[in-house]
């Protein structure tokens, strides 16, 4: 094993999905399959594909405490003063909620927040110190 290729998503609005991703946290479009319909995004170390449900109408919301599957998807960030930024930013980014702003993570060093991305994927932000 090398490591984790991709993160895939189903997403109910793909464009505002792939708003926050690349607005909101940086990644890029590596590529776009509008007949799928899905979006390849990339950071440069992570890869994290969009899917649109098939009927976003009648899809049905994924609940972390009853359902199997991704429970949250977590991004590392480069430090304690990005983390506090993309919380600033990303507390009145549309569609986002915040599920808790950033905290030491089970008492420290490292720090985390956690949100919800439009179309509800939860989404944990997480900066973890060099250990001496």
């Amino acid at each position: 094993m090398l490591g984790v290729d991709h993160v895939g998503l189903t997403v109910l609005d793909l464009e505002a999905s792939r708003a926050f991703f690349v607005d909101g946290l940086g990644f890029r479009v590596k590529n776009h399959d509008p007949d799928y319909p899905a979006y390849f995004l990339t950071n440069g170390h992570t890869t994290i594909t969009l899917w649109r449900a098939e009927n976003p109408d009648s899809a049905t919301r994924f609940d972390r405490r009853a359902n199997v599957g991704l429970h949250h998807l977590a991004i590392r960030v480069s430090s304690f003063e990005a983390l506090d930024t993309l919380y600033e930013r990303l507390r009145a980014y549309p569609g986002v909620t915040i599920e808790f702003a950033p905290e030491l993570a089970y008492g420290g060093p490292a720090k985390h927040m956690m949100l919800y991305e439009p179309s509800g994927n939860r989404v944990e932000l997480v900066h973890r110190p060099p250990t001496p």
